[in-house]
């Protein structure tokens, strides 16, 4: 059965739902997360969606995402989705919240308010299979060089997170994390 998703107004209203198939064909405004997770070195974790997800698979992106589901809040839903995505629970905060849309593989839209969440956790994490292919601690100012140099290998919002927000930004995520 397809996931249903929150349709939500410029304001982060809920106006809706409607399954997420139909919600990324049509470009429609949803509710979403995006999970930035940090070690106590300010190394950010990073996943490589696994190759079966049915858009931008293969690519890499932050630390977990996904989206709530209907009478769920935000932030329980990425506690939900940390734990299943990559094995592991961590305190998050959210720090941010941003709207875009963007072109996707598959002739798929994304159009996401997007709550950004920040966290931290030392250990190894025990990325699902049909979630995560792989995952990597990596260095904030490398991330940058290496989403500048080769931005066709991470994702649009993961993209849109970098360039506007920048590494001075994700490195005062990483000092809020760790506080």
């Amino acid at each position: 059965m397809d996931e249903m998703l929150i349709l939500v107004d410029a304001d982060d209203n809920a106006i809706g739902s409607q399954s997420k198939t139909r919600v990324h064909q049509q470009g429609l405004l949803h509710r979403a997360f995006s999970i930035f997770i940090f070690d106590s070195q300010g190394r950010l974790l990073l996943q490589q969606r696994a190759f079966s997800k049915y858009h931008s698979a293969g690519l890499w992106t932050n630390s977990c995402c996904g989206h709530p589901r209907w009478g769920e809040s935000t932030l329980a839903a990425a506690q939900r989705r940390l734990q299943e995505e990559m094995g592991f629970s961590a305190e998050l905060q959210q720090v941010s919240s941003f709207t875009y849309q963007a072109a996707v593989p598959g002739d798929l839209i994304e159009h996401e308010f997007d709550h950004i969440y920040v966290g931290l956790f030392d250990g190894k994490p025990q990325g699902a299979p049909e979630e995560a292919h792989s995952w990597s601690w990596t260095d904030i100012q490398q991330l940058t060089d290496e989403t500048t140099r080769n931005p066709e290998k991470f994702t649009v919002w993961f993209l849109t997170i970098m360039k506007d927000l920048g590494a001075n930004e994700m490195e005062r995520w990483a000092r809020l994390a760790a506080s």
